[in-house]
């Protein structure tokens, strides 16, 4: 979704298939109020992700690579993590897209600590999907194991060098897009990151579909083509996943991007679970 120096980007070939995603059902609590002092945030994102159906989560991102949770935050939430964008004192690294040939627009990474909804997110999410990750592990015959808990993974991750918070809030105006891409950021990262959309398609702005792609073994690319509305959680894979062969799994490597945003603002919240050497 972003970063600087171990972002893997790509200009591969795509063969684009636009097809409906697979989609987790969901009864969140009323969440009219969500980051200000009018409720806990933290327990509305702990109610919220207790909500959710994981065994389509875990169906989705087995077989497709991405699942995709409908009215995951309010609209309120959305707003107030919009409004955090041009909050200077709040963010580790801003990163100007054109510049690093990414794209074209602007994302920023939280300093530690990160804003209270974000950090729910991040943490009320990843033991819901370290399950997913080792089973991909063990169907790809590999003997690594993702730990338990978030706070695990970061003592892996500050072990070898990497200490540097990775949720991100990007923006794209007209013209905006981001290249085909992978979000990894030294040599530990988990295999499975998240995306919630914080505008509305059509309302504020049109274009910038979210852009998934698999590479086939000896054949072009795999292209699948989404378009989240507000408040909508994706949950996809950072580098890979496991496909069944003719002789077992292998990996099919996965990249993800943006298509160029024709009018108005997309903004996107992205939370990578693993955290950064820089």
């Amino acid at each position: 979704m972003g970063g600087v120096p171990a972002r893997q980007a790509t200009a591969m070939p795509l063969e684009t298939s636009r097809r409906r995603c697979v989609t987790a059902s969901h009864n969140p609590p009323d969440a009219r109020q969500a980051s200000s002092g009018r409720s806990n945030p933290t327990r509305d994102i702990e109610a919220r992700v207790a909500a959710l159906d994981q065994e389509t989560i875990s169906d989705g991102l087995h077989v497709h690579g991405h699942a995709l949770v409908a009215d995951f935050l309010s609209a309120q939430t959305c707003h107030e993590l919009v409004d955090l964008f041009d909050r200077p004192d709040i963010y580790r690294k801003t990163v100007s897209m054109a510049r690093h040939r990414f794209g074209l627009g602007e994302y920023k990474y939280w300093s530690y600590p990160l804003p209270v909804p974000v950090s729910a997110m991040r943490a009320g999410l990843y033991p819901l999907l370290a399950p997913i990750a080792n089973q991909w592990m063990h169907r790809l015959g590999e003997e690594h194991r993702y730990p338990e808990t978030l706070s695990e993974l970061r003592a892996e991750c500050v072990r070898a060098g990497q200490s540097e918070p990775t949720p991100l809030i990007l923006k794209y105006g007209a013209g905006g897009h981001n290249t085909l891409h992978q979000d990894l950021y030294g040599e530990i990262f988990f295999p499975i990151q998240a995306a919630v959309f914080l505008t509305q398609p059509h309302d504020d702005f049109t274009g910038g579909e979210f852009v998934l792609t698999e590479q086939v073994p000896r054949a072009q690319a795999k292209a699948t083509v989404l378009q989240p509305q507000r408040g909508d959680l994706l949950l996809f894979t950072t580098n890979f996943r496991p496909v069944r062969g003719r002789r077992g799994f292998y990996r099919a490597k996965m990249r993800h991007g943006v298509s160029e945003v024709r009018s108005g603002h997309r903004y996107t919240l992205g939370i990578i679970f693993h955290d950064a050497e820089s």
